[in-house]
């Protein structure tokens, strides 16, 4: 498809070609320039199917994101690759979107991606030729031949200047040849080469050559030829570089922070960032985004294999270690910015040489867990993987507030199956209840009905290690499985003691929340008036501890019961100090919330100027946040239209079914596989 012009009668793009030739920057380069031309956005993911561990991007974890980033709830993902495809084809139906599958192993890793619909195209890179697309989906098929020679000098001549190629002609030619061509091989070469001016080409050449066939784990001649330009460009590393080179291996997300390379490395953040900055300008690591790394997967190859040849299983253990006890303290800290008050399971002995992240406020949380969420989800499968089984469940857990309120749940069922297989495997019974409590709830938020099982596993687990915080735990999230099958009095049972439970802990904060809680369960019952003494009672423990994020969620609760009383002036107050307070926490996902009760409660009171001032705010948060909820409050606000308001008596009653818990929704993700990007943006992939 040409950048400008009438659009043509092809929806699957194929581009293969070997690794190395250049498929993504040609495909991400392209897809820029047509930007324009696909007005509902892009999709874009890494699918990792040549990744040296070799199984790829699972189809399903992809579709998953592409439906939240195009406004899916992510509570409201199905189960099961069949039914999130339909949805996701019946969500493209009627949307122009470019989709970019980069890196795709086989035809079975694409077709559940396809959307099948004329409006949209989809473009697909891979090692291999796909004719399975080509015959059922009907792919235009685009191979990427090699750089001719004279195409290959002239890449010398843009990365080194005329000059200097043609004062040694013969010797750009003898390094386009060992090169064989390959684009990747020569930008590493010429980085080497622009790095040191002084350097005759010739002598380049020579150092080339003499590494030439070193390294045989791969067939093609033109792949020998690329591990020779990368031997020859590891070798000339420092010490301390090409160790870090290693170390970059062992890591198990699509990309990394300087940080995390930290960690891998033993060294401090500015030392690793100084080793990233000798990376990068070797063109043997690449910057994605500011702070985020990656290695192409020919490179992560070799990276492997050298640290087969050349490191002690001690060393890399240790280098391992220290990785997940990072992202364990990293995502332990941001659980405890975003919920001061909450008790957290303790963490186990800091290991030597791990490297902390520290948070500021919830903002900086925030965005270190939206960043590496997909990082995350892969480090508790690698722990357990690799024998670290404390750590895999304990970063599970760590990671529960924060996946819950943005309702991924499908992440939680994954990573508590983990959780608790490695528990298990230290039998560590404390460790599977809380595995099971994670799974048992995320799975009951998805409608499964084994999800009230594991909880009732959990329970006796907790009840059998004398953990009085880990059972009070548990009996909320029994009662809120019991307020939705309707079974209210089991709800208030399993309430009670919870809250007799925190009260023997000395956990005031808990035992406000369960008020609060059972304040809503009141309201689920019709009996409003008797949910605002519960939760009255909520506000003024959350006053005593402090907890301003619990009073903010207690405020909005006694709104939500005076709406329900019809007295909606007295609502309004109420979720005004909810939004008031959320504001000062800093939490837009919350304030929005409560911002969408506030403009409830004025368009029941007939103030449709305030209700629309309320949502406005509501949507430009949402929208910001890439928040799927930013739909339903566009449409909120289109049906205030310009007139009054002429709602039925039960338009004025309706509010969501459950006052504000931060339960609902998530940021929009374009970039599955990289970094978690913002909202809907025209164009989320990597640089070109």
């Amino acid at each position: 498809m040409p950048a400008e012009g009438p659009p043509v009668a092809v929806t699957v793009a194929l581009v293969d070609g070997m690794a190395g030739a250049g498929k993504t920057t040609l495909a991400v380069h392209w897809a820029h320039q047509v930007a324009h031309r696909f007005p509902d956005g892009a999709l874009y993911v890494n699918l990792r199917g040549y990744d040296p561990g070799g199984a790829g991007l699972a189809p399903s974890y992809a579709i998953q994101t592409f439906l939240v980033a195009l406004g899916v709830a992510p509570h409201s993902v199905p189960d099961g690759l069949d039914a999130q495809a339909a949805l996701y084809r019946s969500v493209l139906a009627d949307r122009r979107v470019l989709i970019l599958l980069d890196n795709a192993r086989d035809a079975e890793q694409v077709r559940p991606l396809l959307p099948g619909t004329p409006g949209c195209l989809t473009v697909v890179t891979s090692r291999s030729r796909l004719g399975a697309l080509v015959a059922g989906q009907g792919a235009h098929p685009i191979t990427l031949e090699l750089p001719t020679a004279a195409e290959a000098r002239e890449m010398l001549v843009r990365r080194l200047g005329a000059a200097r190629v043609a004062a040694e002609p013969e010797a750009a030619d003898d390094i386009v040849g060992l090169c064989a061509g390959l684009p990747l091989a020569l930008a590493i070469m010429a980085a080497r080469a622009a790095h040191h001016p002084a350097f005759r080409l010739a002598d380049i050449a020579g150092e080339l050559r003499e590494h030439h066939g070193s390294l045989d784990a791969f067939a093609g001649d033109a792949d020998l030829d690329a591990r020779a330009v990368f031997s020859w460009s590891y070798r000339a590393l420092p010490t301390a570089t090409a160790e870090l080179f290693r170390r970059l291996s062992l890591h198990p997300g699509p990309d990394l922070s300087t940080a995390s390379a930290a960690a891998l490395a033993g060294v401090p953040v500015r030392r690793a960032r100084a080793l990233l900055a000798e990376l990068t300008g070797a063109n043997l690591v690449t910057e994605r985004a500011p702070g985020r790394f990656a290695l192409h997967d020919l490179l992560r190859a070799y990276a492997t294999e050298l640290t087969e040849l050349e490191d002690g299983e001690a060393e890399l253990g240790a280098a391992l270690l220290r990785l997940h006890d990072h992202y364990l303290r990293g995502a332990h800290h941001a659980a405890a910015v975003l919920g001061p008050f909450q008790e957290m399971v303790p963490l186990p002995a800091s290991v030597p040489g791990s490297v902390p992240v520290r948070f500021a406020d919830r903002k900086q949380a925030t965005t270190w867990l939206r960043t590496e969420r997909h990082v995350l989800r892969a480090v508790v499968a690698h722990a357990a993987d690799h024998g670290h089984h404390e750590h895999a469940w304990r970063t599970a857990c760590a990671l529960d507030l924060y996946f819950n309120r943005l309702g991924y749940s499908h992440d939680l069922v994954e990573i508590n199956t983990i959780a608790l297989r490695a528990a298990r495997a230290l039998d560590d019974r404390v460790g599977q209840a809380h595995a099971l409590r994670g799974l048992g709830y995320s799975a009951m938020r998805l409608g499964r009905g084994e999800g009230l099982r594991d909880l009732e596993r959990a329970l006796a687990l907790f009840q059998e290690a004398d953990d009085s915080f880990g059972e009070a735990l548990t009996r909320r999230s029994l009662a809120f499985q019991a307020n939705r099958s309707g079974h209210h009095d089991t709800a208030f049972g399993h309430y009670d003691r919870a809250r007799a439970l925190y009260r023997q802990l000395g956990l005031r904060n808990g035992e406000a929340g369960v008020l609060n809680e059972v304040g809503w369960t009141h309201i689920l019952t019709g009996d409003p008036q008797q949910a605002l003494h519960g939760c009255e009672q909520a506000i003024a423990l959350y006053r005593e501890t402090g907890d301003t994020y619990g009073l903010a969620s207690a405020e909005d609760s006694v709104g939500y019961a005076l709406h329900h009383l019809g007295q909606y002036a007295a609502a309004v107050v109420r979720f005004e100090r909810a939004v008031a307070l959320y504001r000062e926490i800093g939490d837009g996902y919350m304030e929005a919330d409560s911002l969408r009760h506030l403009g409830d409660s004025h368009r029941a009171a007939d103030e449709l100027d305030a209700a629309r001032t309320a949502w406005t705010q509501a949507l430009t948060l949402l929208t910001d946040a890439g928040h799927p909820d930013a739909d339903e409050v566009r449409e909120a606000l289109r049906g205030l239209g310009g007139g009054g308001g002429g709602e039925t008596a039960d338009q004025r009653e309706s509010l969501p079914a459950g006052p504000s818990t931060g339960s609902s929704g998530g940021p929009s993700v374009f970039g599955v596989g990289g970094s978690d990007g913002g909202g809907p943006s025209p164009m989320a992939m990597p640089r070109s």
